[in-house]
């Protein structure tokens, strides 16, 4: 019995793979990159050991422990430093690449009718969960070897083999868990929302967590899966006991997965929805209305996220004269002004890192539209009173005031500990200032979202290209020295860098009517394609 429950695996993960022939390798290159030029651009930043033991007596506030973690600050080296620096964050990315991966791969399918299809063929019950997680495990064990090998072979002095091995293990390690962890959700949820919401609430939960252990008490570090991340102390002691852990319960989860996938009905959850109102609401009945309540769990979400990010910034604010002390290239990757603080000279490149981060959800709330449509839900919605002009507009509305309460959000979080840490504190206006300029670009972007739907809906995900664009050539453009030119490809480019810059109202003006004519064209094109 147990063998005929997996019978077609092998066929099915290769399904999987063609599906996933785009997004996995994209994934992987995206991690991969960043982790292999991140240890290249700190040994040009800190030539030697003096530079990079100032920057360890900056990181080891419990303000920067709780964001990253804690370190070997007694041996700083290179390794130590892109270990503690960029692991947590990287292994959060590994974690939310398994949460929606895995989710699409299971619960969504399951909800899109493909799995019902799949199992009227002479395929085992348990084959499809179990290909999802074989093909994952497998991407995880090579996305550690690639990482660990690759680390090893920038040939950096304190990068020795086993910390470059341990660091991808871990990283691959925590995909596995968040693999595990998302199909256990995807047999308790009855929706694929609520896979990734209670996914993505452990993960939020884990870090936070591993924060107040890292800074307060060791034990509950080990008790979150993120804060076991930070104890390997790669490229120091190298411990590999957390990895161990992490792939034990992974092994367990994983049981359980396949236990509760084998003795629940198609399309059930051992967590039921909670039974809705008999009569829908006036505002419910409005496409807005409707548009508000698909998304309402993740604005929320992301609004508080916008807002303890930006609390996150402004925590560190006061210590901004230690970090860039000594160090011509991090003050490269300031808009230099004389007359101003260094605090006024930094938020600059603070606010268009959230900038572009708030951009995030605003576009996600205009591609939730193309999304529905692809599932067939739209059509309902279209065979009503409600024209397709009405509709888009509806989607678009959400997005345009999603952008604004997360650029406000943030800044306000910023504002909020920053006027604590810094001293004489923060002018709300200028935080507030620097932050909102930035909204014109943000719409923008919105409207690129719109014009892609309008008339290229299968290239909707074009568009975080653009976003990842945007933030890989504003953000190290100053560390890597790229020309004027290729920021401006970017309307994040334009933005006048408040409080240091004069404000440019005719660059706002011009981005806002170029939101408006693509909005325009995105919504004809809309109007006159066919429904997919």
């Amino acid at each position: 019995m147990a063998s005929t429950s997996f019978t077609k695996t092998g066929r099915l993960s290769r399904f999987i793979l063609k599906r996933d022939r785009v997004r996995l390798p994209l994934w992987i290159l995206g991690i991969v990159f960043f982790t292999f030029i991140i240890p290249a651009a700190f040994l040009d930043l800190y030539p030697t050991q003096q530079d990079r033991d100032i920057m360890a007596e900056t990181m080891k506030n419990p303000a920067m422990i709780a964001m990253a973690g804690p370190a070997d600050f007694e041996n700083y080296t290179i390794g130590v430093m892109t270990a503690h620096q960029m692991l947590i964050f990287t292994a959060i990315v590994v974690g939310l690449m398994s949460i929606l991966l895995v989710t699409r791969h299971t619960r969504a399918d399951e909800e899109d009718g493909r799995i019902e299809m799949v199992r009227s063929l002479p395929v085992g019950r348990l084959s499809n969960l179990n290909a999802a997680i074989v093909v994952y495990v497998v991407t995880y064990i090579l996305l550690a070897l690639i990482v660990g090998l690759g680390l090893f072979a920038l040939n950096i002095e304190s990068m020795n083999l086993e910390g470059s091995l341990l660091y991808g293990s871990i990283l691959g390690a925590t995909g596995i868990f968040f693999t595990a962890l998302t199909a256990v959700f995807a047999q308790a949820s009855e929706s694929p929302r609520g896979t990734i919401g209670l996914s993505i609430t452990v993960l939020i939960l884990a870090y936070l967590l591993r924060a107040i252990g890292d800074v307060s008490n060791e034990m509950l570090s080990w008790l979150s899966p993120m804060g076991l991340v930070t104890q390997t102390d790669v490229y120091s002691s190298n411990n590999w006991w957390p990895v161990i852990l992490l792939l034990v319960v992974s092994i367990v989860l994983i049981a359980l997965a396949y236990y509760l996938n084998s003795i629940r009905d198609m399309g059930a959850g051992f967590l039921p929805a909670k039974p809705g109102r008999k009569q829908a609401s006036t505002f419910l009945q409005t496409p807005i209305g409707l548009g508000v309540r698909l998304q309402r769990t993740g604005i929320i979400a992301w609004a508080i996220g916008m807002f303890v990010m930006g609390a996150s910034y402004g925590s560190v604010l006061g210590d901004l004269e230690s970090f860039f002390e000594g160090s011509e290239e991090l003050q490269n990757m300031l808009v230099t002004a004389d007359g101003y603080t260094l605090t006024e000279q930094f938020l600059p490149m603070l606010m268009m890192v959230m900038a572009i981060l708030a951009t995030v959800p605003a576009v996600m709330n205009m591609n939730k539209l193309c999304g529905e449509e692809k599932k067939g839900r739209m059509e309902h919605v279209l065979s009503k009173a409600v024209s397709r002009t009405k509709l888009m507009a509806s989607f678009l509305l959400i997005s345009i005031v999603s952008g604004f309460v997360m650029l406000s959000l943030s800044g306000i979080g910023l504002w909020a500990t920053g006027t604590s840490v810094v001293e004489d504190g923060l002018d709300f206006g200028m935080v507030y200032g620097a932050t909102i300029v930035y909204y014109p670009a943000v719409l923008v972007m919105i409207s690129i979202a719109v014009f892609l739907i309008g008339w290229f809906p299968r290239r909707t995900s074009f568009i975080w290209l653009y976003v990842f664009y945007s933030f890989f050539v504003l953000y190290l453009g100053g560390l890597f020295q790229f020309s004027d030119w290729v920021g401006k490809l970017s309307p994040f480019g334009y933005i006048p860098q408040l409080p240091i810059e004069e404000m440019d109202w005719m660059v706002s003006i011009i981005l806002v009517i170029v939101a408006i004519m693509l909005s325009i064209i995105g919504i004809i094109g809309y109007r006159k394609r066919d429904i997919q």
